[in-house]
């Protein structure tokens, strides 16, 4: 069974930094995409960052130059790391992991940015 699991969120301040972690089990995780979306209140899921197998990464444009994402393959796990927190980062964080015909989705983090 394969679970997805993402930690790390919580309350920030404008500025600020957090790292989010997602953890993937149930799966040869080195061949799966990861990516990070996020849906804010009242707002659609969005797109954040990926990184593929090879490394290769893509980020929105509101988060270019201050989040990173990253991957460790002997800990089947991915990371976000946001810096300079906006209050427009306020967001539940969702992991996805993917191939071409197999997606899986965690549970989310909730991430505040707020003074």
């Amino acid at each position: 069974q394969v679970h997805v699991v993402e930690s790390g969120g919580g309350l920030v301040q404008p500025g600020g930094s957090l790292r989010l972690s997602c953890t993937a089990s149930g799966i040869s995780f080195s061949m799966y995409h990861m990516g990070w979306y996020r849906q804010a209140p009242g707002k659609q899921r969005e797109l954040v960052a990926l990184i593929t197998t090879g490394g290769t990464t893509n980020y929105a444009d509101s988060v270019k130059g201050r989040f990173t994402i990253s991957r460790d393959n002997a800990k089947n796990t991915a990371y976000l790391q946001m810096d300079s927190l906006k209050p427009e980062d306020t967001a539940v964080y969702y992991c996805k992991v993917f191939q071409l015909i197999r997606t899986y989705w965690g549970q989310g983090t909730e991430v505040t940015v707020s003074s």
